[in-house]
């Protein structure tokens, strides 16, 4: 389409658009009108003729005359709810097992965690309404996050509508993602880190990798990218944890298809091993070799100065001796994977997903 056709068409369309408007507002005027009449009528016919005993107009009658209040009555513009529940029963009578049962953490976290995502999640009462405390919003996202329920059953639990706690999810997942996760998955002591895979095996080892496949709902666009080896929609989590299975990076995002060494090779910490920036310099020496500190994978990852693979085939002893501590120690990472998965399941109860053999 020529670049004069294309602006013709779009002053057609504002000015098919200013013309609606104007004639939307005629209208809106003639039923003004219209309904002040009637109001008027109703009115002397209630009072009969005789106005002597009239006062004068009333306050209403002249914010209607001049079109500051509508003399319709107008219908509530929110459905009466109950809080009772929060406010009377968790917050006052429930004990430490319940809080953990429900909420996945103690009532003392819970209120930590309120004060640390205060700052992103604080909201102004307006006139229409108060908003919803930070305590409220925090809760409505953890129950969603750590039971089955759908947004209906919680919004009738919390006493809110049920666009409402979706938006209170997303708000606090953003606000953890902003405030918490750098704080949180952080590489810490590394010292402590060597100290404690030495101790399952493995010297000079600060950490180990795997990927994992998050299940998710078939996107519309480029659904079949999203499809993994296993056969279910989903998006790749690659983490390196600790000794103790703590996240200390993750990198999340990638289509399920996507091989774990591509999304390994494309992410912040490759770069940052490669460039030798991640660990500090701390080498060893193991036999007449010089080892730096390195991280365990599978076989599906490349073998790289600072990464330690498996090794496969026909195997001697001493290469089965260090295939084994290098796998017993990838277990911490295994374990991460598998408290992550038990969530997930719970999930997707209700999901079309809990049908799917997703390991």
């Amino acid at each position: 389409m020529e670049p004069s056709a294309i602006i013709a068409a779009v002053l057609s369309v504002v000015n098919t658009s200013r013309l609606i408007v104007h004639l939307f507002q005629r209208q809106m005027q003639r039923n003004r009108a219209r309904r002040q009449r009637k109001l008027r009528e109703d009115m002397n016919s209630e009072r009969g003729t005789d106005l002597s005993q009239s006062t004068g107009p009333r306050p209403v009658d002249i914010m209607v005359a001049m079109g500051h209040v509508d003399p319709v009555e107008r219908r509530f513009w929110a459905r009466e709810t109950s809080t009772d529940w929060w406010d009377r029963i968790v917050l006052q009578v429930w004990d430490e097992s319940q809080w953990l049962r429900n909420f996945r953490m103690r009532k003392g976290t819970f209120l930590e965690l309120c004060e640390l995502l205060s700052p992103a999640l604080k909201r102004q009462d307006t006139r229409m309404r108060a908003a919803l405390t930070i305590q409220k919003r925090v809760a409505i996202a953890l129950w969603k996050l750590a039971t089955p329920d759908s947004y209906r059953s919680v919004a009738n639990q919390f006493g809110v509508g049920k666009s409402t706690v979706g938006v209170a999810v997303m708000q606090v997942a953003h606000a953890i993602v902003d405030l918490l996760l750098s704080k949180v998955v952080t590489l810490g002591d590394v010292q402590v880190i060597i100290d404690g895979f030495s101790a399952m095996g493995f010297p000079n080892c600060g950490g180990a990798i795997d990927g994992t496949h998050i299940p998710i709902l078939g996107p519309d666009h480029q659904g079949s990218q999203y499809i993994n080896r296993k056969g279910y929609f989903s998006m790749v989590l690659q983490a390196l944890v600790d000794h103790k299975g703590r996240f200390t990076n993750i990198n999340v995002g990638w289509p399920g298809k996507v091989h774990d060494a591509r999304v390994f090779k494309n992410s912040g910490l490759f770069r940052r091993l490669q460039e030798g920036v991640y660990f500090p310099d701390r080498k060893i020496t193991v036999g007449d070799v010089e080892m730096p500190i390195v991280i365990l994978g599978d076989p599906a990852y490349p073998l790289m100065p600072w990464l330690m693979k498996p090794y496969t085939g026909a195997l001697d002893t001493e290469k089965e001796l260090f295939s084994y501590r290098l796998s017993k120690c990838r277990m911490v990472v295994e374990c991460a994977f598998g408290r992550l998965k038990g969530r997930w399941r719970s999930l997707l109860i209700r999901s079309d997903l809990s049908q799917t053999n997703i390991p």
